[in-house]
């Protein structure tokens, strides 16, 4: 075998789920010299550029993209042949609340498969489901949650992550609408009224920014607290929804948007003093393999 150093894959994982330079610097406590020396090491041993400059940003190469999908599963691979045994850890005797915090879509995608799950290796075990109103590291370093899930943005750079799934908006109308009578274009999807969904009331977003750069704008005539709700009053109007395609009720119509908008990459959250712990092990690791399962199965 050729020397390998693994801490290149921690840090490789670090790019992937920042997209930074310095972001990846402040995660694994490393100045950002330091870290765009690794950078080029990373590139060495690929043989690829890996991340490119697009403006003021970096964008991951195809490569890159590739290689998010696999270096998750390896870090986690690794670092579980280098951890110490684990002993004691009798499943059939667990008696223990873990606290999951995640939005509504999560919830409901994923809550009916994970608690079964669950109870199958560790019948005494519960599950508490906590709502997620604003985002904040707060509750994993309080321990008040066991884990997160969500979209990382500016996240605490102490915490621990993995990358679960990629998603993208999309609009839900009613069967019948008359937005799907022709093709959806920019301009009738913006003449169509919208509801969106926001924690924080919030009226634009990304698909109004797409929307005026072609010099236009839609009138968003409600905002809701979450998708089931925008999901519902779809069903019972006219309105368009803007929901992740991963939430999408089976009985309303999918159509892609008619704008470019930036997808959703869904990320695992803890808190670093939970990485060892078995019984956090087992959990994270049966929430991974439950939203694996279920992507795999399309639902």
């Amino acid at each position: 075998m050729t020397e390998t150093d693994l801490n290149l894959l921690r840090a490789l994982g670090a790019l992937l789920d920042t997209g930074s330079v310095t972001g990846a610097a402040a995660r694994l406590g490393l100045s950002v010299s330091a870290m765009s020396r690794t950078l080029t090491r990373l590139r060495t041993a690929t043989g690829d550029p890996l991340f490119v400059r697009a403006g003021s940003r970096l964008v991951p190469t195809p490569h890159a993209t590739a290689l998010a999908t696999r270096v998750p599963d390896l870090l986690v691979q690794v670092e579980a042949a280098l951890a110490p045994e684990e002993g004691g850890l009798d499943l059939t005797t667990l008696d223990r609340t873990f606290s999951l915090r995640a939005n509504e879509g999560f919830i409901h995608r994923f809550g009916a498969a994970l608690i079964p799950a669950m109870l199958r290796a560790a019948p005494l075990t519960r599950l508490r489901l906590a709502p997620k109103t604003i985002k904040d590291a707060t509750p994993l370093r309080e321990g008040a949650v066991d884990l997160e899930i969500g979209v990382l943005g500016e996240f605490a750079p102490e915490i621990r992550t993995r990358r679960l799934f990629e998603d993208q908006f999309i609009a839900a109308v009613r069967p019948g609408h008359p937005l799907l009578e022709g093709p959806v274009t920019p301009e009738s999807f913006a003449r169509a009224l919208h509801v969106v969904a926001s924690r924080r009331g919030q009226l634009a977003g990304p698909v109004d920014e797409a929307l005026a750069d072609m010099g236009l704008s839609r009138r968003v005539a409600a905002v809701v607290p979450g998708f089931p709700d925008a999901m519902e009053i779809a069903r019972r109007s006219d309105l368009v929804a803007q929901i992740p395609r991963s939430v999408l009720s089976p009985d309303l119509v999918g159509i892609d948007l008619p704008v470019p908008v930036p997808g959703i990459s869904v990320s695992a959250m803890w808190h670093p003093r939970f990485d060892v712990d078995p019984e956090q092990k087992w959990f994270r690791a049966t929430v991974f393999e439950t939203v694996h399962t279920v992507e795999a199965a399309g639902h």
